[in-house]
């Protein structure tokens, strides 16, 4: 069992209220290979929402709000989720400041990317579970 970033999945959760399914990642969830979570909803930001980045140890919204603690509550609750659900891997949105997998955007706003996990993504490697991103799916 895999768990997957819900906007992968077709699910309108991202900080747009849009989605980026993958079709592979859509069939996986279709067939019961696959839980979707969205941790930013999960930790009770609303949808769409302000745009956040990872700057140094915090969650900053474009706004120049703390949403640290909103980011962590709900990578717990995500990773709560893949621990029922009994997943040995996910399969995350790339860049994310909650799902990102090796490359973050850098916290200035600017699009620029820097080495480092979303905080889900972190949580699920330090908990032993395997991250890869959407992008790895093309490869």
């Amino acid at each position: 069992m895999k768990v997957v970033s819900a906007c992968l999945a077709g699910i309108k959760c991202n900080y747009k209220k849009e989605s980026d399914p993958y079709r592979q990642i859509v069939e996986m969830v279709t067939n019961g290979l696959a839980i979707p979570v969205c941790p930013e909803q999960l930790g009770g930001l609303p949808t769409p929402r302000i745009p956040a980045e990872i700057s140094g140890e915090k969650v900053i919204n474009k706004k120049g709000e703390d949403v640290t603690v909103q980011f962590r509550f709900g990578a717990q609750e995500a990773l709560r989720i893949a621990r029922m659900a009994k997943c040995d891997e996910a399969i995350l949105k790339s860049n994310s400041p909650s799902c990102g997998v090796g490359l973050i955007y850098d916290g200035s706003f600017e699009r620029k990317l820097i080495q480092g996990n979303g905080v889900f993504a972190q949580l699920l490697l330090d908990n032993g579970i395997k991250v890869v991103s959407e992008k790895d799916l093309e490869e």
